[in-house]
């Protein structure tokens, strides 16, 4: 059985910084480091000299004594308003180089070109050793100790990336990667994870069919593998994967772009997804979607909610109609994300990402389980979710156009914050170790992507 895991890692959280303008409590910290520490020596000062017993030396011994006490306080509050000073100060010049300002719109540029370099940098070639097929991908995380042969995860995302990127320069070749991917499809058809072995999984499958059909493969054989992987995705076959919401999303998605026809199948997973929905009491009775779309579905999650939304959205626009209920629960799916209760946005609860495990009985034995952990970028699926046409038409109907440019700013800032040269990171949650998932890269720069171009203003 699949269980969220409850050890969320949110990204950092920093006040943003406007214009450089000094906020109240710095103007207070620097008040009492100029006049406080003054204040305070002489009441210290004044305190101890009248406290102090008149028969102490003389009048002298009491002078000396109260003057250092009053000396020693005033130094040591000086001291902690500096220090607060010095810290504040820091953590403004952090967020200023974090978060992309608007007066230096160049950024985006320069970190796309960073972010092709370390692609290309990182591209790495093998044979098989069966068939004898040159491989040119990637693997799951860039610069992974020891591995040089592409995994299908790794090279459809890194597909995605260079075709976000349209780099025409000839070091990344959108072919060579079609190719590789067809070369690792398995024996029986289909596309597994490395933790999956060897029979195909359909989250992984729709993963790489979306890669094929949106770079132009042969729409003939996509359609193909995508009527194999529809046919094992049922309830029966696979009731593990067929009530989770990540996989019950990712298959939809894909099956979307690789087989726009298969409307029928198409209408059934979106009748799935949409039964999954929960009302939310905290939110205005808005429905919203946990980690499973069976019961219990688990805590309200914005990460699932923003991915059923952009699923949802996408059915809508590629069938051609949809549902009273379809729309019902998409348009409230939008709702629930507008109604954060928080005000800072680039860090609020509802961006905190996530890691879930998806877990099946092996194929090649049963009674052991196959686990396929899962981390999600919950600041980009936002981003996604809220830029979708349909949000958009909600947030105008509704009045809430405002929170939604608040929440789409503070995303933006918090997707930004997680990268450095165009790469970005997560923290592994049972070492600390640093890891660059190419997954994660392609959220994050997609989702800056769509952000700057619903910025833009000719």
């Amino acid at each position: 059985m699949s269980q969220q895991q409850l050890n969320r890692r949110p990204p950092r959280a920093g006040v943003p910084v406007r214009a450089r303008r000094v906020s109240p409590p710095q103007r207070l910290v620097g008040w009492l480091g100029g006049f406080g520490a003054v204040a305070a020596a002489y009441t210290v000062f004044q305190a101890l000299y009248g406290l102090l017993p008149g028969g102490l030396a003389g009048d002298s011994a009491r002078y000396a004594i109260a003057a250092a006490g009053g000396l020693g306080t005033g130094v040591a509050v000086w001291l902690a308003a500096a220090l607060v000073r010095s810290r504040q100060a820091e953590q403004a010049a952090r967020a200023r180089q974090s978060s992309p300002p608007a007066t230096d719109p160049g950024r985006l540029t320069a970190l796309i070109s960073a972010t092709y370099t370390t692609l290309t940098e990182e591209l790495c070639t093998a044979v098989d050793p069966v068939t004898g097929a040159r491989l040119t991908g990637w693997t799951h995380s860039l610069g992974e100790p020891g591995r040089v042969r592409p995994t299908a995860t790794g090279t459809a995302y890194g597909l995605h990336l260079a075709l976000d990127l349209g780099a025409s320069d000839g070091r990344l070749s959108t072919g060579e990667l079609v190719r590789t991917l067809w070369a690792l499809r398995l024996p029986d058809g289909g596309w597994s994870a490395r933790s999956q072995g060897t029979q195909a999984r359909p989250e992984v499958t729709s993963l790489v069919l979306g890669a094929l059909a949106r770079a132009g493969a042969d729409p003939d054989r996509v359609a193909a593998e995508a009527d194999r992987c529809a046919a094992g995705f049922t309830r029966e076959l696979d009731r593990q994967g067929y009530e989770l919401t990540h996989v019950v999303t990712t298959v939809l998605r894909g099956m979307l772009r690789a087989a726009p026809d298969e409307r029928d199948r198409l209408r059934t997973l979106r009748d799935i997804l949409v039964a999954g929905a929960v009302t939310d009491p905290q939110r205005a009775d808005h429905p919203r979607w946990g980690y499973r779309l069976a019961a219990p579905q688990g805590p309200p999650s914005a990460l699932h909610t923003a991915q059923a939304v952009v699923a949802l959205d996408r059915a809508a626009r590629v069938l051609g109609e949809e549902s009273d209920a379809a729309r019902a629960a998409r348009e409230g799916g939008v709702r629930w994300l507008l109604a954060c209760p928080d005000t800072a946005h680039d860090g609020c609860l509802d961006l905190e990402n996530l890691r879930e495990e998806v877990r099946r009985p092996r194929a090649d034995d049963p009674d052991r389980v196959e686990v396929l952990n899962v981390r999600h970028f919950t600041a980009s699926w936002l981003i996604r979710a809220l830029l979708t046409p349909g949000a958009r038409e909600v947030a105008r109907a509704s009045g809430a156009e405002r929170p939604r440019r608040d929440q789409l700013s503070g995303a933006a800032a918090a997707v930004w914050r997680g990268q450095t040269d165009g790469i970005w990171t997560w923290v592994r949650d049972d070492t600390g170790e640093l890891r660059r998932p190419i997954w994660m890269t392609y959220q994050g720069l997609s989702a800056l992507r769509a952000h700057a171009l619903w910025m833009y203003e000719p």
